[in-house]
């Protein structure tokens, strides 16, 4: 009989078997990190509070971590009027999701919007509310927010002899190596049709779409979730940023005042873009690089200036067209 037991010692039964146990923030081996009195991380609604709690005008906050987590809490404590300096052993912000110049002109978008970065280090040690770093460059702080990645929580299954890399293994159908047991979200391993290769993705949109294949499954259906893809979407200070896929091949660039744009595409497909400002109709290149679509089947040249329907063929516009709408029915 399967069975799970809890941390009270009782017992579960079951036939099939979900694990969505996310992730956790990573919290880097730092000597003098443990003596540090006010330190957070940032990644759930009770991390955000407890640091909202502690903030007082004029303070000095120090956030490891110039990805999406630490600069959005960057703008988030804001408004507490604090003084807020970066560190990151990257060279340059969202160096994850950005190339050079597009995180050249966020990090120019911030500094005007009274952040302080210290990038290309790290922090070697702490001495209480001091943080030394690697270049012995000293850094007085009141708060300290830890935002330098997150960790997927595999043990459940890698206890019980799962498959697991980095993170759990699954495939198309959501299936770890265990017979019955499933699994989604952040915890889990999949592969990126963009890149061809397993990643962990820690993303909303495959988070929920692997959910719902792995809720089908289980259900009894057969179904089929083999298009996760790298995206991210998030805004600074009014800036908009939307990316996905991988930047590899030719490139399209359009750079318009307070907008950036670069595509990125060979053998036929679209592998990747990166747009800042304006974002209007992203949705369609994300569209292109997940579904694979050829390129000589729609008008590229029109797609890279202008996304918009009128780019596709009847044909396709009238499929396109039809989803749209069973979905506003469904929903």
């Amino acid at each position: 009989k399967k069975m799970v037991m809890l941390n009270d010692g009782s017992y579960v039964s079951y036939d099939k078997l979900l694990i969505a146990t996310g992730s956790s923030p990573f919290i880097p081996p730092v000597k003098g990190l443990d003596k540090v009195r006010n330190k957070f991380t940032f990644t759930t609604l009770d991390d955000a509070r407890k640091l909202e709690s502690v903030l007082e005008e004029g303070m000095k906050v120090l956030i490891l971590g110039a990805g999406l987590i630490g600069l959005k809490c960057a703008e988030g404590i804001s408004k507490k009027k604090v003084k807020t300096v970066c560190v990151d052993l990257a060279t340059r912000v969202l160096s994850s999701i950005l190339d050079e110049e597009g995180s050249g002109i966020i990090k120019e978008h911030l500094e005007k919007n009274n952040m302080r970065f210290c990038l290309g280090r790290q922090v070697a040690r702490f001495s209480e509310d001091i943080a030394i770093l690697d270049d012995e460059t000293e850094i007085p702080f009141d708060v300290l927010v830890i935002a330098v990645g997150v960790r997927p929580n595999i043990s459940l299954l890698k206890d019980i002899g799962g498959r697991t890399n980095r993170g759990i293994i699954i495939d198309e159908r959501c299936r770890t190596s265990i017979p019955d047991i499933y699994a989604a979200g952040d915890c889990c391993e999949s592969y990126d049709t963009s890149s061809g290769e397993m990643k962990v993705m820690a993303l909303l949109p495959n988070a929920y779409m692997q959910g719902e294949c792995a809720g089908m499954n289980m259900s009894g259906a057969d179904y089929v979730f083999d298009r996760a893809i790298p995206m991210n979407a998030i805004g600074l200070f009014g800036k908009h940023i939307i990316t996905a896929g991988v930047y590899t091949g030719e490139v399209y660039k359009d750079v318009d005042g307070e907008n950036y744009k670069k595509l990125f595409y060979s053998n036929n497909r679209l592998n990747g873009f990166i747009l800042i400002g304006n974002i209007e109709k992203a949705g369609i290149y994300t569209s292109l690089i997940r579904e694979g679509t050829p390129l000589d089947s729609i008008d590229f040249e029109l797609i890279c200036r202008m996304p918009g329907l009128m780019a596709f063929s009847k044909e396709e516009r009238a499929s396109r067209l039809g989803g749209m709408v069973r979905d506003s029915i469904a929903g």
